[in-house]
């Protein structure tokens, strides 16, 4: 087992399996496009283990909380991990994270992104640790998302040849 799986499974963390698209969806997209060393991912909701989408959906501050909204950017963590997993075999491939970009579905007047997208950064420092899992990172407010989300977050990573 890989030092990022075994620090995974000490911490009680599950990757999903690969989503579950809805029906007639089709995502003309890798979910990981490989360029070199250069991992670039594409933007990823929040995942329950089974690859089905987790819930709540909606604007947070209305439809959803804060609280709840730092748990489902930690699913979204675990299912781009499980995305970079299945593309690379082995999460102890990756030497640095370089840029995070969160996306908040926001109600009006909402301005506390950032602190929703904490827990996606919280979780990436706690698994890589501060050399590794140290990045740049946006978070930004939109009207609505894909399906719902109330989150979407999206990243590029460094790995080792």
């Amino acid at each position: 087992m890989s030092k990022i799986e075994a620090k995974l499974q000490s911490l009680g963390l599950v990757l999903p399996k690969a989503l579950k698209v809805p029906e007639g969806m089709t995502l003309p997209f890798p979910w990981v496009n490989v360029r070199g060393t250069r991992f670039f991912i594409s933007g990823h909701g929040p995942q329950e283990p089974d690859g089905s989408l987790a819930r709540p959906f909606g604007q947070v501050a209305t439809d959803v909380s804060i609280d709840e909204a730092n748990e489902l950017v930690r699913k979204t963590a675990l299912a781009m991990l499980a995305s970079l997993k299945r593309e690379l075999g082995d999460l102890d491939r990756i030497t640095d994270w370089c840029r995070v970009f969160g996306m908040v579905n926001s109600a009006p007047g909402f301005n506390k992104q950032p602190l929703v997208i904490n827990g996606f950064s919280d979780l990436i420092l706690e698994v890589f640790g501060p050399e590794i899992g140290r990045h740049a990172r946006s978070a930004v407010g939109l009207a609505g998302l894909p399906l719902g989300f109330a989150v979407e977050i999206e990243a590029e990573v460094l790995i080792a040849s």
